[in-house]
């Protein structure tokens, strides 16, 4: 072979060295038995028409690569904002490597998350003898302060109940009677990651504030002048919670973030290893009851929860993910109303300097068309700050987006001249988006790491702002809320334009009469 100690080549030109070559050949000849290039082309000529859209689109039993992820991700990543806390899945091995390699590889750090290894006996007889081991060899091995708890498919198809099995394992020894060992119920057949955050951070808090599964007194509420912070699953979670622990920090107002896994995803390299950093404290979710009011920054990730807060009686603030000018003069005149306190004169500073940005660049991105697709609160605020940039969101897709949300997203295109001609494609998957890059094309491509088969497949370009980012390194570490976001997310929106302006116009005395120094 051609690779060797004096001659190593990275696997981009490994892989093109004729030895390889006839290796790739060979197996294709004598062992696909594949239908004839001629076939496949017709084949594939055939899924980029208008009849084909329409046969896709009267599908309905069956889903290709939809745009979300099951319950127990958001589950894990909710476990992973709370101090000194394990995330332990009641289910199969697989599963959790699944989880933690899906936030290893966006956040390029280590994810802890242990499972109760169930098998084939667990699924015939039940998983009580799992938790009891699971939890047993969480609490001595990696000593957390709390073990949050949820579940996968295997437990919920034979109706394992987590509320016993702990309170059985505690008998046991497992771990002592007092300890914190929250838990939900996260089924992966239904619903998606955000549905599972939800549920997580629902029994967090129900734990917490409603007597810890009927083992204590449930919490008196003492009100006082501090608010609570949610910030929903957000792949941009390290940049963005520095930007709003900073905004709250500004408005001089104490602020208990609910559910914080920056610091998690965030260890600096020094020497020693934190299996835990940051997060909220269990005296931070207790005080959260306190609090006067809670400000919950995805709505559809907190459906339940916000209800669960609203009854015990704060004022829950539902924002829709807001970005862009208007999106944070929302949130920062939600804040000043729900506090009494002004805006303060450096937020209004660097409003002025995004508005000022947006003016030098807004005929770059005036008219141009995209497609998007990716968790139905990050739809709406991304579709809300394109058409403030005068761009059109041809094409806004969320799988696990449903009528409503639709009508938020219609209601924002019927606000703005640069909707007209937009739509809004709920419980839709990235196969129908691909029918859609064909039929009517657009200019760019919003979405995540998965987008860039659709970028190669249609010629489209991808902007990666959606989680998960596997193959970009440290998008993470920026924020995208705020006006210093926004300011972010324009940068961005603006590079991928002038990258592909650059691939398009780069041909000699052909096509560089675009190819300006001065854009």
């Amino acid at each position: 072979m051609i690779q060797s100690v004096e001659k190593i080549l990275d696997y981009e030109l490994l892989f093109r060295e004729p030895e390889y070559q006839a290796i790739f050949r060979n197996k294709k000849e004598n062992f696909e038995f594949n239908h004839s290039e001629e076939a496949v082309k017709r084949a594939v000529e055939w899924t980029t028409t208008e009849d084909y859209k329409q046969k896709n689109f009267a599908r309905e039993s069956l889903t290709i690569n939809p745009a979300k992820a099951c319950q127990p991700l958001g589950a894990v990543y909710v476990a992973n904002g709370f101090h000194k806390t394990l995330p332990f899945v009641h289910g199969s091995q697989g599963c959790v490597a699944y989880y933690r390699s899906h936030f290893s590889r966006h956040f390029k750090e280590p994810t802890s998350c242990v499972s109760s290894s169930m098998t084939e006996d667990a699924a015939v007889f039940g998983g009580l003898n799992n938790m009891v081991d699971g939890l047993s060899n969480a609490y001595s091995l990696y000593r957390p302060e709390m073990i949050a708890v949820s579940t996968t498919c295997m437990a919920e198809v034979i109706g394992d109940d987590l509320d016993a099995f702990i309170k059985n394992s505690k008998q046991k020894g497992s771990v002592p009677e007092d300890y914190d060992v929250p838990f939900a119920h996260t089924p992966a057949f239904v619903g998606s990651h955000v549905t599972g955050y939800d549920n997580a951070l629902l029994g967090i808090l129900k734990h917490f504030w409603d007597g810890k599964a009927g083992t204590t007194e449930p919490l008196a509420r003492m009100p006082d002048d501090s608010v609570n912070f949610i910030g929903g699953f957000d792949g941009f979670v390290v940049g963005n919670m520095k930007e709003i622990r900073r905004i709250f920090e500004l408005f001089g107002v104490t602020v208990n973030v609910i559910c914080d896994p920056s610091g998690t995803w965030n260890t600096p390299t020094d020497g020693e290893f934190r299996m835990y950093e940051g997060g909220t404290t269990k005296e931070e979710v207790e005080r959260a009851l306190n609090a006067r009011a809670t400000f919950v920054f995805q709505q559809y990730c907190c459906e339940k929860t916000s209800k669960f807060i609203a009854e015990h009686g704060q004022e829950v603030v539902i924002l829709n993910a807001p970005v862009g000018v208007a999106g944070t003069d929302d949130f920062l005149m939600e804040i000043s109303r729900v506090t009494g306190k002004p805006i303060p004169t450096e937020l209004e500073k660097e409003r002025g300097q995004l508005v000022d940005a947006i003016a030098d660049s807004q005929a770059i991105l005036h008219g141009k068309r995209y497609a998007l697709y990716g968790d139905p609160d990050q739809m709406l605020g991304y579709t809300r700050f394109l058409l403030e940039l005068g761009a059109e969101p041809a094409h806004v897709l969320a799988t696990n987006g449903n009528d409503d949300w639709a009508a938020k997203v219609q209601a924002l295109f019927d606000a703005s001249p640069y909707g007209v001609e937009c739509k809004v494609y709920p419980k839709r998957d990235l196969w129908h988006l691909r029918s859609l890059l064909f039929t009517e094309p657009v200019d760019f491509l919003i979405g995540n790491t998965y987008g860039k088969y659709l970028e190669r497949d249609t010629k489209t370009p991808l902007v990666r702002l959606i989680f998960p980012i596997f193959d970009r390194h440290h998008y993470h570490r920026y924020p995208t809320w705020g006006y210093a976001g926004a300011l972010r997310l324009l940068v961005t929106l603006l590079d991928e334009h002038f990258e592909a302006l650059d691939v398009n116009t780069i041909a000699v005395s052909k096509t560089d009469y675009g190819y300006d120094i001065v854009r």
